[in-house]
């Protein structure tokens, strides 16, 4: 029980600095409890709507929303979540791990090369 809370906790924290908690729950998941590929995924798909509703207040509140860009990121961003959902249940758990984890790879490469 304490893992539980504590792998919430942590993707808690990065869910609301805007990072993603997928980065920490996904893995944690997987590796620490043993969740499939794909029942990690969609229990972060699940856990996504509280934790941004909230973080979405608290950013709009301190007024950090560009709105300008809200409607274009929206529409593309539902079209590109209900490809991939369609995409993830195609595929199998070791690629869907596979494709995650170099995106993950990727992403932190591009983090410790950008310049401040």
């Amino acid at each position: 029980m304490v893992l539980y809370i504590a792998i919430g906790v942590a993707a808690g924290i990065i869910s609301g600095m805007g990072i993603g908690g997928g980065t920490i729950l996904i893995p944690a998941l997987t590796i620490f409890l043993q969740i499939s590929q794909q029942s990690a995924q969609n229990m972060n798909l699940i856990y996504f709507i509280p934790t941004a509703a909230i973080a979405l207040c608290v950013h709009a509140k301190q007024g950090n929303i560009e709105k300008k860009y809200l409607a274009g990121l929206i529409i593309t961003g539902l079209l590109g979540a209900a490809g991939g959902s369609f995409l993830a249940l195609k595929l199998k758990a070791d690629w869907l791990r596979k494709i995650f984890g170099g995106f993950l790879f990727i992403m932190g490469v591009l983090e410790i090369r950008k310049k401040k």
